[in-house]
């Protein structure tokens, strides 16, 4: 409690610096046609997220010692996609350059972690060899892209890394493994939360969203490789992500509408205009999380056997709801 405590201080004391720093520089993002925010805020305080949360890693592997994959998939990596966010906040950078860097990171990941050699279904086990390393390695970069896309409303993205790290480290600890890691992210996210809770003092940026779907897949990939974990309660906890993100990119793919452009027509941007406010999507996000994912990963873990299946129809039903709100529908 004291590591994960003083990992939330500093990530708040550090937000709160990134804060001032915005200000005095303007580094501020200006409400436009595709905002889904009306007063200029400053951004880049996921910067703090990611500077507490790898030092409190690196301390806590001095201390107590951190599967040595796990911890240099998440520092190089983890490091590689922060900078790139950093950069492309201040200087946009082009997509294709963005997403070369992701690719590379990911890579880097399944190097460290050695690939992701089976994928267990419950009733059967399937040896994939270097398909599995690179669908690993795809899941690493579209994370890092779902959740940059996710970020477009107070709260939402981190209130999403709280619960998601939260829940897995909880699950990790049920079974006896280490979940450490999975709470120090938790707790780096928390402290950065309540200056982002609506309404929001301070935006993430590419910085912090980039590489909590960077680690939050690391850290779902070694519970799996390692053993620890099936696969499917992840998938079920970052559903609501998942499928926004990945619905809305194939409508808007579908319509012939370029996908890197910039646009609010994610389900959660139409649902916070609709409700007029983040506040309610934020914390209806949080009741999806915490009365219909978080058992439904807990008993995909319980018994193997219904995973895929848990993990399917939880896709599928947020999808259908995605779909009812308007994911990719165009203004």
């Amino acid at each position: 409690m004291l590591w994960l405590g003083l990992c939330l201080l500093v990530s708040l004391a550090g937000t709160h610096i990134l804060r001032r720093y915005a200000l005095a520089h303007r580094v501020i993002d200006t409400p436009n046609a595709r905002s889904s925010h009306t007063v200029p805020t400053p951004r880049g305080g996921g910067v703090a997220i990611v500077l507490s949360f790898l030092l409190a890693l690196s301390l806590w592997h001095w201390q107590a010692g951190v599967d040595p994959d796990l911890f240099w998939a998440l520092l190089p990596g983890g490091a590689l996609i922060a900078a790139i966010g950093f950069w492309d906040d201040h200087r946009p950078l082009s997509a294709k350059l963005r997403f070369a860097f992701h690719l590379l990171a990911a890579a880097w990941a399944m190097w460290q972690l050695n690939g992701w050699p089976v994928l267990d279904f419950g009733f059967a086990v399937l040896p994939w060899g270097a398909a599995g390393a690179l669908a690993g390695g795809l899941f690493i970069a579209w994370a890092i892209n779902f959740y940059n896309f996710m970020d477009g409303i107070d709260g939402l993205a981190g209130m999403q890394a709280v619960f998601v790290a939260g829940a897995g480290g909880g699950l990790l600890w049920l079974l006896g493994s280490d979940a450490m890691p999975l709470w120090l992210l938790a707790a780096a996210a928390a402290g950065f939360l309540l200056l982002n809770w609506p309404p929001a003092r301070i935006f993430m940026g590419d910085a912090g969203s980039g590489f909590l779907g960077y680690a939050l897949a690391v850290l779902a990939l070694h519970a799996t490789r390692s053993g620890a974990t099936a696969f499917w309660p992840w998938l079920i906890l970052l559903a609501v992500f998942f499928t926004d993100a990945t619905l809305t990119l194939l409508n808007r793919a579908r319509q012939r509408i370029r996908v890197t452009d910039a646009h609010r027509t994610h389900a959660y941007q139409w649902a916070s205009r609709r409700l007029g406010g983040h506040k309610p999507v934020t914390v209806a996000v949080l009741l999806i999380n915490l009365f219909l994912l978080l058992p439904a990963a807990l008993a995909a873990q319980a018994w193997p056997m219904t995973g895929p299946w848990l993990a399917v129809l939880s896709l599928l039903l947020l999808g259908w709801l995605a779909w009812r709100l308007g994911a990719g529908r165009p203004e």
